[in-house]
């Protein structure tokens, strides 16, 4: 039997993970990133995103190997009965996949396997998934081109603990991984490190949530984090390695030196609003002043300091959104990243979206505002908007010409046309939400 993870377009965490574990137990198993006519038996395609549900590469791949066996997993799974109506595929991983996935190559698709579901008689049977106690495992399975892979600068992002004790309304870790923390131990990180090293990687990150989480469970502050980044960067070098997802409200002098002395030297916030009323309104659990005061922290250890912006959440007002630009020009980030609000299934997000309609989402209701000559929608126009003052107001200032502005217009249109189609098959399936 011949296995084959698919990883479309890039090569993620959880595939090499599961190839890894799949590989250790005996099994004949590879791995790809390319949508094409695949040799394998049984294909196990990771999907991270619901866009995936309706891109036509996925499903013209799906399609042109329908006489293998498909099983999907990945964060996709919340709501496995979309994924099962929506694509040609066999079964869904619900869930933490390490048990389930070996289960069904073991036992087959069938209702004594935990975490799984798949048709039944033209009924979609369901079992309830089996979260995992210890997280470490043996070494993935690296692809021998992973030094080409480029994810936000990093060649891979290294999983160092599950679950997250946020519980921000827009994402989907706490409902995934549950909010209690579960940390690997370092020996079994660092292991794998070396491991990504020989197979010729040159950058890695660390990720998990909010990085200085790590051994949290274990009671024992942040110097298990600490630890942790020296270990790696004296793998690596510190040039090598970035720690980029940090929490405003779990950084201090230690994390920060760490940071400055381990790694490249920047940090990403989620800051997410300049308003108070919509960062509550996002179960953020921290105010604008604080996101400001760990910015200029941050600063005052040398760092250079990235931030993350959600722009047409539900609730947020012009008051609510001017108040954002104005947090950007106080914190004078080096760097910033905007997303247009999306609503991932069983978050409390898409319950409110679903809840407001179509007609009250900004995403949908077109700009009567300045922007309005472009066609953009409300949170389109909210999102170049912000972008434009970003640009400006970076701790490095950058002139916006015409090729700038035309990407950010470009980028505003797609997350626009994207969130739309999500919003829209969300709405499809508001049963099962």
């Amino acid at each position: 039997m011949k296995i084959e993870l698919v990883s479309p377009y890039h090569y993620t965490y959880a595939p090499m993970l599961i190839g890894g574990i799949l590989k250790d137990e005996g099994f004949d198993v590879s791995i790809s990133k390319v949508l094409d006519r695949k040799s394998a038996d049984i294909i196990l395609l990771s999907l991270y995103s619901t866009f995936h549900l309706i891109d036509e590469r996925i499903k013209a791949f799906l399609i042109e190997n329908k006489d293998k066996e498909i099983i999907v997993g990945g964060p996709i799974s919340s709501c496995p009965e979309m994924v099962l109506k929506e694509i040609p595929i066999d079964a869904v991983v619900i869930g933490e996949g390490e048990e389930t996935i070996l289960e069904v190559l073991n036992n087959g698709i069938c209702d004594d396997v935990k975490g799984l579901a798949f048709f039944e008689d033209g009924e979609i049977v369901k079992t309830s998934p089996k979260p995992l106690f210890n997280i470490d495992r043996p070494l993935p399975l690296i692809p021998d081109d992973i030094s080409r892979e480029n994810i936000r600068g990093a060649n891979v992002y290294i999983e160092t603990h599950r679950g997250c004790i946020g519980n921000c309304g827009f994402c989907q870790v706490p409902i995934y991984f549950e909010r209690k923390i579960r940390s690997r131990s370092i020996e079994n990180i660092l292991d794998e490190v070396k491991a990504f090293k020989k197979k010729g990687c040159k950058r890695v990150s660390i990720s998990g949530g909010t990085g200085s989480l790590y051994g949290f469970d274990k009671k024992i502050n942040n110097s298990a984090f600490i630890d942790l980044l020296q270990g790696i960067s004296d793998i690596m070098g510190r040039k090598n390695v970035s720690v980029p997802d940090l929490r405003v409200d779990y950084i201090n002098d230690e994390v920060l030196d760490a940071v400055k002395n381990y790694t490249i030297g920047w940090i990403f916030f989620g800051i997410e609003s300049g308003s108070d009323r919509v960062l509550k309104k996002m179960r953020k659990g921290i105010t604008a002043e604080k996101c400001l005061q760990s910015v200029e922290m941050a600063k005052e250890y040398g760092l250079k300091v990235a931030g993350s912006f959600i722009v047409g959440y539900p609730g947020e007002e012009e008051e609510d959104f001017e108040k954002t630009k104005s947090f950007m020009e106080e914190a004078m980030l080096h760097d910033f990243f905007i997303s247009i609000a999306e609503p991932i299934p069983k978050t409390p997000l898409s319950k409110e979206i679903l809840s407001i309609g179509i007609d009250e989402n900004t995403v949908f209701k077109k700009d009567k505002g300045k922007y309005k000559v472009y066609g953009l929608t409300e949170a389109e126009a909210r999102y170049l908007d912000l972008s434009l003052c970003g640009e400006i107001n970076k701790f490095f200032p950058r002139v916006v010409d015409s090729k700038a502005f035309e990407a950010h217009l470009k980028e505003a249109r797609k997350q626009g046309d994207e969130i739309r189609k999500i919003t829209k098959l969300l709405f499809k399936y508001k049963s099962f939400l």
